[in-house]
């Protein structure tokens, strides 16, 4: 090396000065290949690299040609030196070969560097990360050279003047050319800056700078924030995560049935012996084999395939994990060196010789190992924080697409609240996780790391300080496992919680008519003091957690420095030892306070992975029986087809053999639960198949699919409860098809949904809320079947379309859609029908009973072969009047009601009902899976509809007012109020806040008295040596010490508690508010707020408050009063470090001020992002077999994924802005730690060692706190948002009072007269009247039929009587007592509704009918026979104690009717009012109905709103509606007799006169 440049090489007393420097040829060898060698190792692989991934070049920008040029004249700079090196060279060997080789390697260098800045016009990032290490290294290494040449030329200006000049020019090239690739460059390609960031920009996170400017200026809106890469988007992320969950779900699956196998060989071999012992089983045997299957059953869905999700995501993200895991090895290692370099410090301090630049060296030196190690810290994090986000989102985007294939039977293992559980919680579980899955390792390192240095420190006391920590992990081990089984419960009481409230707040109307309220109020509350029960528990163990981890550090600490003292008398601490040890030991209490974390989070992690597998893994929908071809004689061909709901369940559909010819209308018929449904289901494959039982009888165990179903052409199906979308009308029945308005306005005409339009506000446009919930039953139907009908498929599936709409409605929809003349002829049509008259218009009847078919052919084959059709027929046509007998097959018949086949006369009436239950248990899933009963929302739109005619563009572009149903989720901006905080401390109780600060600032007393006197401790090192300590000053130091700590522990501990106990009072007493008021709300409320919203008020924003609200109080408030300690002493050992304080304070108050406005926007948005996603999640969840019928599942699919996307760029905007955060913090703490070193180098001839060593320890322990203060700060901003929501809704303008003071007499009302004065309602103060000025009388027991065409004011009428709605003018008395004087409870509990959607309530059978128990058990049975249900209640195993399931789904409708009717017959009361209660049954449970009624409320006044005419001609009195007023009202008689309304209605249905309308 010497002769390469002629000079010293190296030489230790270059060093030994007070002005110290390197060797010059050190400086030009070593210091100049180190970043070249950097350079060259890494160009190669990054040119191959950007030739793989390399996308259009784009144009040549100033930024690019600017660099090209300095690089260029960085060439030149290098020839020319070469140049001068060969003039100079004039044969002797003076000149030494580094000058040559150094510029011809530079020349090589500027090269490459010109070629690799070029290639990036190829990528998104212009400047490569490399390129800016290379400079930095290279200006860092060159300052030496630079100095030394400067030194050089200043002792003697002629030396190497030209070679100076030229390197001293190509340094600050260097210089020039770093500051531009600092810059990032803007590029067209993406919106987000972060891809085209530079890697300074990158690392410092400067490119978000602008987002917390705008966030500052005003509240951001989701139209400001970047989309996040394409990389992570849901799409691409998904598409790589299936490749490798379907392979590793195989694997799972293929172990899951060897684990069976395995099983089953093992308990048949168990149960070979015993089976002669008895032959003759007794009945009790039988029963207990019946429970043992049924234990067997819940142990079989209890295995499923296990272990594969984890190695499925790790495979799809393992270069982000690779990533993020070397950041936080080189964070890990380097966190080690300060320690290390405070020892050195202190050294220093208390060696007065050691040169100053010694120190100044040691303080840069501390302040460069932090600011990287901050670097790395922050890239770890983002990567880990990105990383879960993309796990999140794997896990919701996937739910979604399970759900979209799972099978009916594994569908049912869940309920919708479930679902979106999944979605929600359990992929927000694995997120958590996922962000601090390092510190698995990452602990165990730091760990060791942090013992072997205290080896080094003190020897073998370490270990008694270990041992202490050692013994508290498994104390913090069992606590956690407690605390996670009461996590288990909780998430139990959770789901049952959430799971009544969604069916509460779905079923609001039937508990607002019925005042239920208080019942379910009960229930949940009940619930809902188990949770608070449990939280107790989980906070004190949490208490005691908190604890031991308070007291671990200070533990460790007096064990340790007490055994190093006690065990040899010449160990003696000095602050050297002391401090280092300490700062080793808060590195250690790091790793140790988040290894119970991170194992609770893992444990809660693998009940999430637990439940999720379980979800993946269920059966997909089995659809190998339904055959789709192309050419094929028939349109639909059934062979030997068998399927059922449940594989242990017999099947509803049996051996069924039918050819459907192209073009042909086929009416399925048959009574209620004979299976028409189950056949319109098994077509669209959401039924399981089956095997024939004789089939596999026969072949024995060999696999063998029988029975199958042929289909040809696309399908369309109309379910029997229509499934609407929230979205507008026109959105609804596109379903997502181009518009054709020609084809539009057909569909619309046919549908008979004209009129609606005009009624409706804002016409097609119109909002339609969750559900369809401000639409009546017909107008969804209407819409339902409208949807089918628009996307023109080769096969339509009606399940009773014509159910809920009224007569001549019907005949307008059978004229013009389904007939043999309308939109469909031509198309092949299986309808469900109850409407016998249609029949003779069909091609093909065919009569299912008990899931068979009984008899098929013609309408006329039919009826000559005079069987079971033909009969029933005869007992229909016997009741309509003779002449019309003849004209039953003429086209021009006028429509009768929606009748239906009645069963032969054998069968007896109350029996029918439980026969056909026991026929087919497992009735259909229904389509919707609650609906709300409708309310009808009106505006006559007549004179809007003239003026958009004439400014067509202006009013289109205005909305209607009342078109909007669905109010915009209301967003806060801004701060959050101080009210809120105030609201939420009140709750907490101001006494418990006042002592929990008292405590806590007891404890940072304490913390700050242990601290200085350990100081003092160590100074005596100075006093005495190892002969002349005393021991009583040694137990002194140590008592005292031992006891501060402790003192420490207990205040914790004292103030952790009482924050449990408060803050779990303000949750029950918050909660407690909140659901009173939601259910005291008026009903107007519940249609303009999507029940999701609500629950999620419930869901999430409760569990905030439960869970993580006490959390970042409590930590905000240590955090707090840590920061002040550390900075009091500081300011104790060195006065001057107050002046520093105060520039740094005002830098870290301006970064809080920015970001916290930012970030608490940010989470506002991600909360408000979420909602959609579950709502849509649980109305694709509902409609899953429309949607599946039209196969739409990559639309919704799609949408689904757009919703996730939105919400993932406000989470990664909020990461991000975390980030940026954290590294400007942590600026300022490294800002603390050099600047108190550098005051120590400064004033080192004022201070001591021990002093050096206490300022520094706290110093580098701010950091960390700082950062944690600002999160806190923003946590506690961002969850008491929470609390913000809730109290929103605390403050829901109440409906009308349950009870007042004027209560009725008790056995009001006694005669059940009902007088109307002038009464008008309207449904929200927008909107026009609905009810225009009503004025009647209704005498006791008189029996009123309404009518009138859809939207006519018909349900608005018993609204009114219930006060659903209150009146904008008039009243309404009952018994002469206005109902607007009493409470709403005294009212509702008096009136009985039987209501037009039958909704039913998951529970016993008995709470349905009477949740308050006010009923004894004969009553219940009497009440259960008048209904006719008693035979089929009586056949159930578990009597009045059956499970409904949720909505009533394991119920068929017309049962759920006669419940109904059960309630009603329950409270007696002298009102009774009708909503079109048997419009979803068929003609004999309508009979058996209209019979009940008749007899058993002949002392009641009954009001009857209907759309059969028939059911309401024995009727007292008609009321006929039109558009809100009454228009006639009388006897049947006289309207039939004077042509208006009605008897042109009568005459459309076919009633001439009251002696034919009997049915």
């Amino acid at each position: 090396m010497e002769n390469f440049c002629n000079s010293t090489f190296w030489n230790s007393s270059y060093l030994n000065t007070p002005e110290a420097d390197l060797p010059l040829c050190f400086e030009q060898t070593v210091l100049v290949w180190i970043p070249l060698g950097f350079l060259w190792l890494l160009a190669p692989w990054q040119l191959f690299h950007v030739y793989r991934s390399r996308t259009k070049t784009s144009s040549i920008t100033k930024f690019y040609l600017a660099k090209q040029i300095l690089v260029g004249s960085l060439l030149i700079l290098a020839a020319i030196e070469l140049a001068f090196v060969l003039t100079e060279d004039s044969g002797q060997a003076t000149i030494p070969p580094v000058k040559y080789t150094n510029p011809i390697l530079y020349l090589c260098t500027w090269i490459l560097v010109l070629l690799v800045q070029h290639s990036r016009l190829w990528c998104i990032q212009k400047n490569s990360w490399y390129l800016s290490l290379f400079w930095i290294l290279s200006i860092l290494c060159g300052t030496f050279q630079f100095q030394t040449m400067l030194r050089a030329l200043i002792q003697d200006s002629k030396s190497n003047m030209v070679y100076s000049c030229l390197y001293f020019v190509s340094y600050g090239f260097q210089i020039l050319i770093l500051i531009l690739s600092a810059l990032s460059e803007p590029s067209d390609s993406s919106h987000n800056p972060s891809s085209t960031a530079s890697f300074l920009s990158s690392i410092t996170f400067s490119w978000y700078d602008s987002m917390v400017l705008k966030g500052y200026k005003q509240p951001l809106t989701l139209e400001d924030i970047w989309d996040v890469d394409e990389d992570i988007k849901t799409k691409s992320v998904v598409s790589k995560f299936e490749v490798f969950m379907t392979r590793d779900l195989q694997k799972a699956k293929r172990a899951f049935q060897r684990r069976q196998q395995k099983n089953s060989r093992r308990k048949s071999g168990a149960t070979l012996p015993g089976l002669d012992k008895n032959q003759s089983q007794s009945q009790d045997v039988l029963v207990l084999e019946e429970s043992k299957k049924k234990k067997k059953k819940s142990e079989a869905t209890k295995d499923f395939p296990k272990s594969w999700l984890i190695k499925a995501i790790f495979k799809t993200f393992y270069i982000v994990i690779l990533k993020s895991f070397i950041a936080k090895l080189v964070h890990d290692i380097l966190l080690f060196l300060n320690p290390q370099l405070l020892k050195f410090l202190i050294t220093f301090v208390s060696d007065k010789d050691t040169y100053p630049w010694v120190g100044y060296l040691c303080a840069i030196l501390l302040f460069a190992v932090t600011l990287i190690q901050t670097f790395c810290l922050q890239y770890y994090f983002q990567l880990c924080f990105i990383l879960g986000m993309s796990v999140r989102t794997t896990i919701m985007a996937s739910v979604y697409k399970k759900a979209l294939t799972l099978s009916n039977l594994a569908r049912k293992q869940y309920t919708i609240g479930e679902t979106v559980n999944l979605m929600s919680v359990d992929a927000q579980k694995l997120m958590d996780v996922t962000n601090y899955m390092h510190l698995v390792w990452s602990s165990a390192l730091q760990i060791c790391l942090a013992i072997f240095f205290l080896w080094r420190e003190l020897g073998p006391s370490v270990f008694a300080g270990v041992g202490v920590m050692i013994l508290l992990v498994p104390v913090n081990g069992i606590l956690a496992t407690m605390n996670r089984n009461i996590q288990v419960k909780n998430m139990k009481n959770k789901d049952q919680r959430l799971k009544l409230m969604n069916e509460m707040l779905s079923g609001i109307k039937i508990l607002k008519y019925f005042a239920w309220e208080p019942s379910f109020k009960d229930q949940v509350s009940n619930i809902r003091k188990k949770e608070l029960k449990n939280l107790l528990a989980f906070g004190q163990l949490q208490s005691i957690m908190i604890f031991l981890l308070q007291l671990a550090p200070v533990l460790v600490c007096v064990v340790t420095f007490s055994v190093y003292v006690l065990v040899d008398s010449n160990n003696i601490l000095d602050a050297e030892k002391a401090f280092t040890s300490i700062t080793l030991f808060n590195i250690l209490r790091f790793p140790l306070t988040m290894l119970p974390m991170l194992i609770s989070a893992m444990l809660q992690a693998s009940v999430s992975i637990d439940r999720l597998e379980k979800y993946f893994g269920g059966d997909d929908l089995d659809t190998s029986a339904i055959r789709r071809v192309s050419n094929f004689d028939k349109a639909v061909q059934f062979s030997e087809a068998t399927f059922t709901w449940d594989r242990n369940l017999e099947a509803s559909v049996r051996d069924v053999n039918l050819d459907i010819m192209p073009g042909q209308l086929v009416a399925v018929v048959g009574t209620v639960g004979s299976g028409k449904s189950s056949l319109m289901s098994a077509m669209l494959g959401e039924m399981e198949h089956i095997q024939s039982s004789l089939m596999s009888a026969m072949l024995g165990e060999m696999e063998h699919i029988h029975g199958h179903i042929t289909i040809k052409g696309t399908t369309a199906y109309v379910p029997q409860q229509s499934w609407i979308q929230n979205c507008t009308i026109k959105d609804n029945i596109l379903f997502g098809s181009e518009f054709n308005e020609e084809r539009y306005k057909q569909v619309l005409e046919a549908c008979a949904l004209l009129p609606d339009l005009e009624i409706l506000p804002g016409g097609d446009m119109a909002e339609i809320g969750e559900k369809g919930i401000n639409l009546s039953g017909g107008q969804k139907q209407r819409i339902s079947l409208a949807r089918a009908v628009y996307q023109n498929s080769d096969i339509y599936i009606l399940d009773d379309p014509l159910s809920a709409v009224d007569a001549h409605v019907g005949k307008h929809i059978f004229d013009k859609v389904l007939g043999p003349n309308g939109l469909l002829h031509g198309k092949t049509r299986l309808l469900v029908t109850h409407s016998i008259h249609f029949l003779p218009q069909v091609d093909e009847i065919v009569v299912l009973e008990n899931g068979t078919i009984l008899e098929k052919g013609s309408y006329n084959t039919l009826i000559a072969n005079k069987g079971v059709f033909a009969k029933n027929q005869k007992l229909f046509m016997k009741r309509l009047n003779p002449e019309e007998e003849v004209t039953v097959n003429d086209d021009s018949e006028e429509e009768d009601n929606d009748g239906e086949l009645i069963p032969s006369m054998e069968e007896l009436p109350e029996e029918s009902a439980s026969l056909t239950l026991k026929r087919e248990k497992s009735l259909r899933r229904t389509m919707s899976r609650s609906i709300r009963s409708s309310s009808k929302h009106r505006k006559s739109l007549k004179d809007s509809l003239k003026t958009r005619k004439a400014n067509g563009l202006k009013e289109r572009e205005e909305l209607v007012k009342g078109q909007k149903l669905i109010q915009k989720e209301f967003m806060e901006t801004g701060k959050v109020k101080f009210s809120i905080y105030v609201k939420y401390l009140q709750a907490i109780g101001l006494c418990s806040i006042v002592f929990i600060i008292l405590i806590y600032t007891m404890n940072s007393v304490a913390f700050i008295g242990s601290n200085l006197w350990l100081s003092a401790w160590t100074s005596d090192s100075q006093t005495f040596n190892s002969t002349t300590y005393p021991a009583s000053q040694r137990d002194l130091r140590i008592g005292i010490y031992a006891a501060l700590g402790i003192a420490q522990g207990l205040c914790v501990l004292g103030a952790s508690i009482l924050t449990v106990y408060s803050c779990t009072h303000a949750s029950k007493t918050l909660h407690k508010h909140l659901l009173n008021n939601i259910l005291r709300a008026p009903m107007s409320f519940f249609d303009t707020t999507p029940t999701g919203r609500i629950v999620n008020r419930f869901a999430g924003d409760i569990s905030t408050m439960d869970d993580m609200l006490p959390q970042t109080m409590r930590s905000w408030i240590l955090c707090f009063l840590g920061i002040i300690s550390t900075l009091v002493m500081i300011c104790m050992a060195t006065p001057v470090f107050a002046i520093i304080i105060i520039p740094l304070g005002i830098i870290y108050v301006a970064v809080q001020v920015f970001y916290v406005s930012t970030s608490r926007q940010l989470r506002r948005l991600d909360s408000v992002t979420r909602s959609p996603i579950y709502s849509h999640f649980s109305e694709t969840v509902s409609g899953l077999p429309v949607i599946r019928a039209f196969e739409h599942q990559p639309r919704f699919l799609a949408r689904s994924e757009m919703g996730i996307d939105t919400n993932q760029k406000c989470v990664f905007s909020w990461i991000t802005s975390n980030r940026w955060l954290a590294i400007r913090l942590e600026f300022v703490g490294n800002m603390i730690v050099f600047c108190s070193g550098l005051l120590l180098v400064i004033y080192k001839s004022t201070l001591s060692g021990d002093t050096v060593g206490f300022v520094l320890s706290n110093a580098l322990n701010i950091t960390q706190t700082l950062n944690w203060l600002v999160r806190m700060t923003s946590e506690i901003e961002t969850n008491i948002v929470s609390v913000e929501r809730i109290t929103e809704y605390i403050n829901v303008e109440n409906e009308a009072p349950w009870v007042t003071d004027r209560r009725p007499p008790p056995d009001w009302p006694s005669k059940g007269e009902i007088q109307f004065n002038n009464y008008q309602v309207r449904y929200r103060p927008e909107l026009d009247l609905v009810l225009k000025g009503i004025t009647c009388a209704i005498k006791s027991t008189e029996k009123i039929g309404v009518v009138g065409r859809t939207g006519a004011g018909k349900s608005s009428l018993t609204n009114c009587l219930f006060r659903i709605l209150e009146p904008a003018g008039g009243q309404i008395t009952i018994d002469g007592i206005d109902i607007a004087s009493i409470g709403l409870h005294d009212l509702r509990g008096k009136l009985t509704i039987i209501p037009q959607d039958p909704i039913l309530f998951s529970g016993s059978l008995r709470m349905n009918l009477d949740p308050f128990n006010t009923y004894s058990d004969e009553e219940i049975w009497k009440a259960l026979e008048l209904a006719h249900l008693k035979s089929f209640v009586a056949g159930l195993t578990l009597g009045l104690s059956h499970e409904v399931a949720e909505a009533g789904d394991n119920l068929s409708i017309g049962q759920r009717q006669l419940l109904c009717l059960g309630r009603a017959l329950l409270r007696k009361s002298k009102i009774l009012v009708l909503d079109e209660a048997t419009a979803a049954v068929d003609l004999e449970t309508d009979h058996l109905i209209q019979t009940t009624i008749r007899n058993e409320f002949s002392h009641c006044t009954v009001i009857t709103i209907a759309h059969r005419l028939h059911t309401i001609m024995d009727c007292d009195k008609i009321m006929v509606l039109d558009n809100g007023k009454i228009v006639q009202y009388g006897s049947p008689e006289e309207l039939l007799e004077n042509p208006g309304p009605f008897y042109l209605m009568a005459k459309e249905a076919g009633i001439e006169n009251i002696t034919n309308t009997a049915l």
